[in-house]
């Protein structure tokens, strides 16, 4: 997807692409009263609901994690042609159309409005048994099939929820040989290597990260065939342990390791690190239960790494033995 020039945007800027911003904006819901090309507090007020809503970091700022998401929510079923490319198509749309797909039965393996190969795999599964041809392009007659049978499906689980339940029943309790990817955008590798090399000694096979790119962090996660994610970054505000979820599905092993992070760096932190169901790009990408945690101020802790490295370390341990699924 390609993020047009000026980013970020944020109170006080003015011009053609603050009234493209007000425009998205306005689309799908969000309008600014008048006729303005400058970014106030409308704009801001419209952009932070928008960001609520859809699982980001809601800081009134339109960075390109917001731009993107805005580009994305433009999209509905039918509004265009959907393929598999290079890049790979995003949108809403293609969200709706995984979750059709797995409320039938048909993996899309992950409902997270990416159509990769997997979503066009199981595109193609569709449409063969519905006697359409199998060429994985979704117009006008797959859409009206898939409507046509989803109607009886309405509320169903997807099978991407469904199996990974059951991934999560099977893995074996223990952490001796889990393969758990960790990573920091740069600001806190003293507290990452901590819980990495804690993490070592108890046997499990750990790959770190420490770079801002989370999508670079969460292909080569996927690469590697990592069983877990934890994430940390510093954070000014906006505190919290977020795990993936969107529109009709939910991680259920992302949110469960997200309450054990939680409830263990409660003993660490002065105020509570509360969970939340996000679709930031490293919860969004990742094929594996994951958990970013924002934490800070920095003055808090930074003093408290050793402490907060430990909490991470005891709550993903206790995960692997137990993943607490209902």
């Amino acid at each position: 997807m390609i993020t047009p020039h000026g980013l970020p945007l944020r109170r006080g800027d003015a011009g053609d692409a603050v009234r493209d911003l007000q425009h998205r904006l306005a689309l799908i819901g969000y309008a600014i009263d008048g006729d303005s090309t400058e970014f106030g507090t409308e704009t801001e007020a419209s952009l932070r609901r928008f960001q609520s809503d859809r699982g980001l970091v809601v800081d009134g700022i339109c960075g390109p994690q917001s731009w993107n998401a805005l580009v994305e929510a433009d999209h509905r079923l039918g509004d265009r042609l959907l393929y598999y490319r290079d890049p790979m198509m995003r949108g809403d749309d293609v969200a709706e159309l995984q979750r059709g797909l797995g409320q039938l039965g048909f993996d899309p393996y992950w409902v997270d409005g990416i159509l990769g190969p997997r979503t066009h795999r199981a595109i193609q599964q569709f449409q063969h048994n519905v006697g359409l041809p199998d060429d994985g392009v979704v117009g006008r007659s797959t859409i009206e099939a898939l409507h046509r049978l989803t109607v009886r499906t309405a509320g169903q689980v997807t099978i991407a929820e469904v199996r990974e339940h059951e991934r999560l029943r099977r893995q074996p309790n223990r952490i001796e040989g889990r393969r758990i990817v960790v990573g920091d955008t740069g600001d806190l590798p003293v507290i990452a290597q901590a819980v990495a090399r804690r993490l070592r000694q108890l046997g499990a096979d750990v790959l770190t990260f420490s770079t801002p790119d989370l999508s670079r962090q969460a292909r080569t996660a996927n690469q590697w065939n990592g069983d877990i994610y934890l994430g940390v970054t510093l954070a000014v505000d906006n505190f919290g342990i977020s795990y993936f979820a969107m529109s009709g599905f939910e991680s259920v092993g992302g949110r469960a390791l997200a309450q054990r992070c939680s409830a263990a760096l409660g003993a660490c932190l002065p105020e509570p690190v509360p969970t939340r169901a996000m679709r930031l790009s490293i919860l969004r990408e990742t094929r594996m239960p994951a958990v970013w945690c924002r934490i800070g101020p920095g003055e808090t802790v930074v003093p408290q790494a050793a402490h907060i490295g430990r909490a991470l370390t005891d709550a993903t341990a206790d995960w692997c033995l137990n993943p607490g699924l209902p």
